[in-house]
């Protein structure tokens, strides 16, 4: 939503039966994802667009609007002609979620910034496009890291964007901290924004004393005039000056230090930088003094959500909402100032159900990995599953409804959530501790101390075969259910009564429990070493053992940790990816396991080191089973493409799509778009292609209650050759 330039109108992308913005713009229409100009505090709008259109955005000298279409083509409207022109392609973007893709008009209206993908690459680049389309785009950088959120700055002066080319990356690959850039697009901005403090002063002073010569021999604006007639007052802006001559040698990084950045602003004179970053406290306005030298916490926010951010032409305010405020940021007295603000509305829960019904079968539509839906007939599905959208009363039968939609698509990574909020919802700790089901006596019999949990201390005298009697005082009979007991108390302390059979004695100890999901972390680590243990028994010591928990960047970490030292002179390595629930690290994965050695690195005939020394050069072995999904089906997948070692286990299904969680209008509901698909390079899907493995082994329930594990057996029989 953007004002015009004269504040009269605003601009704003509707899509059915939902109205934007607090203001009487427009009555409920039934066009799709159009977007209005509408004047103010009316009920008249004037729909611009013919197709889906997103965040659309006045030019400067309001004859023109740039707006989105179908997300990703940049194209920009003439208000007095009424005619669209496309001055950025679709084939040059990919909307990946709503929102994505940004632009920016330069301040004389002729240009627009964007972002864009270069032919075959993830990592976007900033570009400048003429506006008369009469110019090939000017490409601001070129380079192998990925660029965003360009914006003009200083009147024109210079382009600012964020670039991940310095900042801290995951082990993993993905994910990494942001620095903001800027290029300056004349030369004199340039030498200005680089010369020292002292040189800048004297500049400053000449300067001053140059302006005022020259007002003094103008000749006034009234003797020019006629009799009535008032002097234009008005600021003229300066077409954009671009010289092109050294433009790629006038980059500069504008933050000193690398952090997960929020957004950042120089002044209209290029004198300071005002960024939003993070730190243990949350995030907070900082600003950097160039001509000082100096970077320090102008505002402590210690905000937790920050969005909307934007800078007014003064450069003296920012404005944006912080966790869930509208907020000045008042840039020359270095204080937060919330701008107070209320608003009430009237909801129709059935009419909000079902515009969220076809904007999820809509959003389906438009950004299905194929474009044929996998064959599925989808006006039809709509149709049936819209008549029970007057029968549904709640969000939870409603999601229930979604899903089954959404399951005709037969796709993985689709389904809709709902997430109950509940004040003061119940939560029960948990002890640390399996206990003995088959124990029908009075109290609790501790079959296994879980390590590390809260009945692990140098203290204390509680072990296996104990048996807890009371909790808080009161006696556990067979009778009773003792988790209310445990209600709540999660971090706070408990008083056990305990009994030992083996001494006959009594005793009191104070414990804090700790949450379920401690604890279920401590069961899995105990699962963790079990594994260990018994690859390291069945091997003769010969081989290790990782899990890989997840697709991801701490999963990754532990699993390079323990490998390359642990494990790091172990024969061969089995990897685990059982249970694992994916993310994004198959070639991660398979480029660190298909390390293969050059070079030894040997000093007076002492052999210290090998090249590669960050891949694993050994033989290795996957095992996998039906829980893997979506990337943990990608990386079996690519382990066996690539050749690189044997598959045991259970085939996984073919879950291999890139998918997009979309919160909706109501935060209480989440739905999946599987959008990216990945294709093997013989052109099949991974998709509905189940990963087959070399060796089909099944875990038998029975003897994995006895504590073993067929599956890890075979993959240890495997790298042992047997």
């Amino acid at each position: 939503m953007s004002f015009s330039p004269d504040g009269k109108a605003i601009l704003y992308a509707s899509e059915r039966n939902k109205i934007w913005g607090i203001y009487q713009t427009t009555r409920v229409r039934k066009e799709d994802s159009y977007f209005y100009a509408s004047t103010l505090l009316k009920e008249e709008a004037l729909v611009v667009t013919e197709n889906e259109s997103f965040q659309p955005q006045y030019s400067p000298d309001g004859k023109e609007i740039a707006f989105l279409e179908n997300r990703t083509a940049v194209s920009v409207y003439n208000i007095a002609s009424k005619k669209i022109h496309n001055v950025l392609p679709a084939t040059k973007n990919y909307s990946y979620s709503d929102g994505d893709q940004t632009f920016n008009w330069a301040p004389d209206s002729k240009y627009i910034l964007v972002s864009f993908l270069q032919d075959g690459n993830w990592h976007e680049q900033i570009g400048l496009v003429d506006v008369s389309g009469g110019k090939p785009m000017l490409e601001l950088t070129q380079n192998g890291f990925s660029n965003g959120g360009p914006k003009f700055q200083m009147d024109g002066k210079a382009v600012l964007w964020f670039s991940n080319r310095d900042g801290m990356k995951n082990v993993a690959s993905h994910g990494s901290q942001q620095d903001a850039y800027a290029l300056f697009l004349e030369q004199n901005a340039y030498d200005l924004f680089k010369m020292k403090k002292a040189d800048y002063e004297l500049w400053k002073e000449q300067k001053e004393k140059n302006d005022k010569e020259k007002e003094k021999s103008k000749e006034p604006e009234t003797s020019k005039k006629g009799k009535g007639e008032k002097a234009d007052t008005t600021k003229k802006t300066e077409p954009l000056k671009i010289d092109l001559n050294g433009l790629s040698d006038r980059q500069v990084r504008l933050t000193e230090n690398s952090s997960f950045l929020q957004d950042a602003f120089l002044d209209p004179k290029g004198e300071k930088l005002y960024y939003i970053s993070p730190n243990e406290d949350g995030n907070n306005l900082y600003i950097r003094n160039f001509k000082d030298h100096e970077t320090k916490m102008l505002i402590s926010l210690k905000a937790r959500g920050i969005s909307s951010t934007s800078m007014d032409k003064d450069g003296k305010n920012i404005f944006a909402v912080i966790d869930g405020k509208l907020t000045r940021l008042d840039l020359e007295k270095g204080e937060r100032k919330d701008i107070p603000f209320k608003a009430e509305r009237t909801q129709d829960s059935y009419a909000e159900r079902a515009y969220l019904f076809e904007h999820m079968w809509r959003q389906v539509k438009t950004k299905f990995y194929v474009v044929d839906l996998q064959g599925t007939d989808w006006d039809y599905y709509k149709t049936t599953y819209a008549k029970f959208l007057p029968h549904i009363n709640n969000n939870y039968d409603f999601a229930e409804m979604c899903s089954e939609l959404l399951g005709e698509l037969n796709a993985s990574h689709t389904g809709c959530r709902f997430y109950s909020r509940k004040e003061n919802g119940d939560e029960t700790a948990q002890l640390g501790a399996i206990f003995d089901e088959t124990f029908t006596g009075t109290g609790l019999k501790i079959a296994e101390v879980l390590d590390k949990g809260p009945l692990v201390s140098a203290e204390t005298k509680i072990k296996a075969g104990a048996i807890i009697e009371k909790i808080d005082g009161v006696e556990i009979k067979p009778e009773l259910n003792y988790y209310p007991l445990l209600n709540r108390k999660t971090g706070k302390t408990v008083l056990l009564s305990i009994f030992d059979p083996a001494s006959g004695k009594h005793w009191d100890e104070i414990i804090k429990p700790i949450s379920a999901g401690a604890q279920n972390e401590l069961l899995y680590q105990r699962w963790i070493k079990r594994m260990q243990a018994m690859t390291e028994k069945l091997s003769d010591g010969k081989l290790g053992y990782m899990h890989v928990r997840g697709m991801d960047d701490h999963s990754y970490r532990e699993f390079y940790n323990q490998v390359m030292g642990k494990y790091i002179n172990k024969e061969a390595l089995i990897v685990d990816t059982r249970f694992n629930g994916g993310g994004w690290l198959h070639d991660d994965l398979a480029t660190f396991l298909s390390g293969k050695q050059y070079i030894n690195f040997v000093p007076r005939g002492q052999k210290i080191g090998i090249e590669p020394g960050s891949k694993w050069t050994k033989p290795s072995c996957v095992i996998m089973g039906e829980g893997n999904y979506s990337d943990a089906h990608m990386f079996p997948v690519v382990y066996k493409t690539l050749n690189i070692g044997k598959l045991v286990g259970m085939p996984v299904p073919g879950t291999g799509t890139a998918v997009w969680w979309e919160n909706l209008q109501d935060n209480s509901l989440v739905f999946g778009i599987p959008q990216v698909g990945v294709m093997t390079m013989d052109g099949k899907y991974y998709e509905n292609n189940q990963c087959e493995p070399d060796y089909k082994v099944a875990n038998d329930y029975n003897t994995m209650l006895k504590g073993e594990d067929a599956q890890l057996k075979k993959a240890v029989d495997v790298l042992l050759g047997k």
